[in-house]
């Protein structure tokens, strides 16, 4: 039986191909070009897609990437059509633009946070890697406006083998800097990521070991790893488990390409993911909404039917493996991930926790609190939140259930908290 449709998590909209840099590893292949290409999607394009998202989910997380997204002109413009239809709104940037008049006027925009690509402490390193010289001075002072001005960033870190060594001084850099999150990025070899050198299975696995530790130890930082499912299956491994897996009610699970999870082109083409090049479609020949819920390539990767470790594994339900690496390589969708070094044990396959309706009420401000935590970990915080008001022995969900949740994980305010100190997450 086919999975149902799901509306989307989270929708990468790449605004353009322009950039001020000329990354190692780009997946789109950017080009440091004054103008747009002519098939670039215009404002009125756009906010019609933005329309288009919004009307299939009003809790989907949209990201306005590039390239580089600041130097289109109507970003701003982008940014507070799609706050105003109720879109989580964020930015993806190399940070190198944001000054302190940029960052005010995306914070009047609405944008809830910046993701800054940051690939090394060194400044020689990450200048090589993003390239152009002084990058990574004008980046670290991107984030120095973003916390001056409150709005929220998350550093992206891309792991390679030559700077796989740096992971320990960037979880401490991103907690004395004041990240709220850092995301912990693995390459796969798509755009002009193609000719650049991956990391090893070994050399992954003791990367992931660390950010799950990390994800579990730091009380003021976020700490995830992307494009890295088997992250969920170190996460159960740990003593105790890292409830952030499917099986504990947290909806981001494994790859979610195609299944809550889908990347739009600047030209308007839409794909599973930025490291999927293949397009099921385009926005103006048809709807986003008939293209997410009809794609043969989303409907395959929602029924999967996978090949090799990835099918026999008893994580299977809650990684399932990267998607893109396989295809990237040898062109099979299906295949198995071969940067995952875990040999399954031939156990039960463990099941994502079932949906269960809870009848318990919540006062008016801890809805409106839950409102604001991102829809992937909604459903998680929900239940945490439940079972705590029971254990009180109380009957509804207050706000300051969810202070007290804060607190306890992240010794205050979590990093998700706005300006005012307001909870916006407890996750």
């Amino acid at each position: 039986m086919d999975a149902p449709v799901q509306s989307p998590f989270l929708i990468a909209f790449n605004l353009t191909r322009r950039c001020n840099l000329g990354c190692r590893h780009c997946y789109l292949d950017a080009g440091t070009k004054e103008q747009g290409d002519e098939g670039e999607l215009g404002t009125a394009e756009a906010l019609a897609l933005i329309d288009q998202i919004a009307d299939l989910s009003d809790e989907t997380m949209i990201v306005l990437t590039g390239g580089e997204p600041l130097l289109r002109g109507d970003i701003e413009e982008l940014a507070a059509y799609a706050t105003g239809r109720g879109l989580m709104t964020v930015l993806g940037t190399n940070g190198i633009g944001l000054t302190k008049k940029r960052v005010a006027s995306l914070l009047k925009a609405g944008v809830r946070a910046a993701g800054i690509s940051v690939d090394s402490l060194r400044s020689e390193y990450h200048d090589n890697f993003r390239g152009m010289a002084g990058a990574w001075v004008k980046t670290m002072a991107g984030i120095d406006e973003c916390r001056a001005a409150g709005l929220m960033y998350q550093v992206h870190f891309s792991v390679t083998e030559e700077n796989a060594h740096e992971l320990e001084d960037m979880i401490a850099f991103c907690r004395s800097s004041g990240a709220a999150v850092l995301n912990v990025f693995f390459l796969v070899c798509t755009g002009r990521g193609e000719t650049f050198t991956n990391i090893t299975p070994r050399t992954y696995e003791r990367v992931l070991e660390r950010v799950a530790q990390a994800a579990r130890d730091e009380q003021s930082l976020i700490v995830r790893a992307r494009c890295a499912p088997h992250f969920k299956r170190m996460a159960m491994e740990m003593d105790p488990p890292l409830p952030v897996t499917q099986a504990d009610g947290y909806d981001a699970g494994g790859c979610h390409a195609g299944i809550r999870y889908a990347r739009i082109t600047p030209e308007g083409a839409v794909t599973a993911c930025p490291y999927m090049e293949e397009s099921v479609g385009n926005v103006r020949e048809s709807g986003f909404a008939g293209i997410w819920h009809d794609a043969p390539m989303f409907n395959a990767l929602r029924n999967p039917q996978l090949e090799g470790r990835c099918g026999e594994c008893e994580y299977t339900r809650l990684c399932g493996g990267c998607r893109a690496r396989p295809l990237a390589r040898d062109n099979n969708l299906m295949g198995e991930d071969f940067l995952c070094a875990y040999q399954p044990g031939g156990g039960a396959i463990i099941a994502p926790m079932p949906q269960t309706n809870s009848n318990m009420p919540w006062s008016e401000e801890a809805e409106q609190r839950l409102k604001h935590v991102p829809a992937f970990v909604r459903r998680f915080v929900k239940r945490r939140a439940e079972d705590f008001a029971r254990e009180r022995g109380e009957g509804e969900v207050l706000a300051s259930h969810l202070d007290e949740l804060a607190r306890r994980r992240f010794g205050g305010p979590p990093p998700f908290a706005g300006r005012g100190g307001k909870t916006k997450s407890v996750t």
